[in-house]
C-alpha cells in the first residue's frame, strides 16, 4: 500500500507541472510571433496623423519623422486644375503630384510618395474611388494618401462651399520617400500654400482668367529647370545612395542573424537536455519565486515599451537633434532599439520558463547540505 500511496499523492503535481511547462511554451511562442508580426508595421504608412511631435498641425507645420524633421526643397509639391476665383457649389478637379526634384529632373531619386491636404474645412473634398486616398487622421475635412503612391500623383475634387465663406486658403503637405519602409535622411517632405479667390472678388472684363486654372508648386526651381546634371554628378549621387543602401541592409542582416543564432542556440539546448535527461540545477523555492516575479515583470515592462516605440511616430535620433547644431548627422535608431526591447522581453519570459524547470528540479543531497 505504501508505494500505491506515494504514486498516488505526487502524480497530480507531476501533471500540473507539465501543464504548466506546456502552458508557458505556447506563451512564450506566441509572444516570438507577436514580437515579429509588430516590427513590420513601423514601417508601413497610411498617412500622417493630424499633428506632428511638437503638436502642430502637420499639413501646416511639416512632419518631424522624415528629413530630421526639417523642409527640403528636394520635395516637389504640385497642385494643377487651381481656379483664380470659385463659384459656389462648384467642382473643381485638381491633380496632385510629389515628386523627388532630382528623380523629375531624370536623375535617380526617390520615387515614392505621400501628402496631407487642408482647406481649413472649406468645401469638400472627394476623390475616384480608386484613388488611394482617405479622411486624414484626426480631421474629418481634410484628406490624406492611404498608402504611399508609386508615381505621386492623386486625383481628387473640391466642391466650393454653398455661401460666401471669404477666400479659401489651402496647404498640401508632401514627402517624397525611398521606399525603404522607415523614416529617414533620405526622405524629404515640403509643404506647398495657396488661396482660391472668393466669388466677385475678381472683375473678368474682357479676359477670361477667372475661368482659367492654374498651377501651383514649390520646390527646387533651379533643379527642374535651370541646371543640368552631369552624367558624372547622377553618377556620384547613385554611388552614395547605394553605399547608403549596403550600410542600411547590412546592419540588418547582421543583427538579424545574431538573432537568429541566439535563439538557435537557445533551441539546441532544450533539444540537448531533453535528449540527454539534463536539466538546470535545483533552485529552491523561496528563491524562484522572486526570480520568476522580476522576470516576468521585466519582459512585461519591456514589451510595452517596444509596443509603444513601435507605434509611436516620433523617430529615436542619436545624438538628439535638439543638443546638436542645425545639419549635424544624427543616426535613427528607432526600428534598432524596438528590435531589442522585444529582443529582451522574449528573452525575460524564456527566464521565467527556466526558473520553473529548475525550481522543479529534484534536490541532491549536496542541496540538501
Amino acid at each position: 500500500m505504501t508505494p500505491s500511496n506515494g504514486y498516488l499523492s505526487h502524480a497530480p503535481d507531476s501533471h500540473v507541472g507539465a501543464r504548466m511547462v506546456s502552458g508557458v511554451k505556447r506563451a512564450f511562442a506566441i509572444l516570438l510571433v507577436l514580437s515579429i508580426m509588430s516590427i513590420p508595421a513601423m514601417g508601413m504608412s497610411s498617412g500622417p496623423g493630424y499633428e506632428n511631435s511638437d503638436g502642430d498641425p502637420t499639413v501646416k507645420y511639416g512632419c518631424s519623422c522624415h528629413n530630421n524633421g526639417a523642409a527640403s526643397t528636394r520635395a516637389v509639391v504640385m497642385v494643377t486644375g487651381v481656379p483664380v476665383m470659385y463659384e459656389l457649389d462648384q467642382s473643381y478637379d485638381m491633380t496632385i503630384k510629389v515628386a523627388d526634384s532630382l528623380t523629375l529632373s531624370g536623375g535617380d531619386g526617390n520615387t515614392e510618395g505621400g501628402f496631407l491636404m487642408t482647406s481649413d474645412g472649406i468645401g469638400e473634398f472627394s476623390w475616384p474611388e480608386g484613388e488611394d486616398i482617405r479622411v486624414a487622421e484626426g480631421a474629418p475635412s481634410d484628406i490624406s494618401h492611404s498608402d504611399t503612391d508609386s508615381d505621386g500623383i492623386w486625383q481628387i475634387t473640391w466642391t466650393a462651399p454653398s455661401n460666401d465663406t471669404g477666400h479659401v486658403h489651402f496647404w498640401v503637405a508632401g514627402n517624397s520617400v525611398n521606399g525603404d519602409g522607415a523614416p529617414g535622411d533620405e526622405d524629404w517632405w515640403n509643404i506647398l500654400s495657396f488661396t482660391i479667390n472668393s466669388p466677385d472678388t475678381i472683375e473678368s472684363g474682357d479676359s477670361g482668367a477667372t475661368l482659367e486654372t492654374r498651377t501651383v508648386s514649390v520646390g527646387d526651381y533651379d533643379t527642374l529647370f535651370l541646371i543640368e546634371e552631369s552624367e558624372a554628378q547622377r553618377e556620384a549621387e547613385r554611388q552614395e545612395a547605394l553605399s547608403h543602401r549596403v550600410f542600411t541592409q547590412g546592419n540588418l542582416f547582421f543583427w538579424t542573424s545574431l538573432t537568429a543564432l541566439l535563439i538557435g542556440a537557445l533551441v539546441q539546448r532544450e533539444i540537448l537536455e531533453r535528449k540527454y535527461d539534463d536539466g538546470p540545477e535545483f533552485l529552491a523555492t523561496e528563491l524562484a519565486y522572486p526570480q520568476a516575479l522580476s522576470r516576468a515583470l521585466m519582459s512585461v515592462v519591456s514589451f510595452l515599451i517596444a509596443i509603444r516605440w513601435a507605434s509611436s511616430e516620433t523617430p529615436i535620433y542619436f545624438p538628439p537633434p535638439a543638443v546638436v547644431e542645425e545639419g549635424t548627422k544624427v543616426t535613427d535608431l528607432t526600428a534598432f532599439l524596438t528590435g531589442c526591447a522585444f529582443l529582451a522581453s522574449a528573452l525575460f519570459a524564456y527566464g521565467v520558463y527556466r526558473t520553473i524547470l529548475a525550481a522543479r528540479v529534484s534536490p541532491d543531497v549536496k542541496d540538501r547540505l
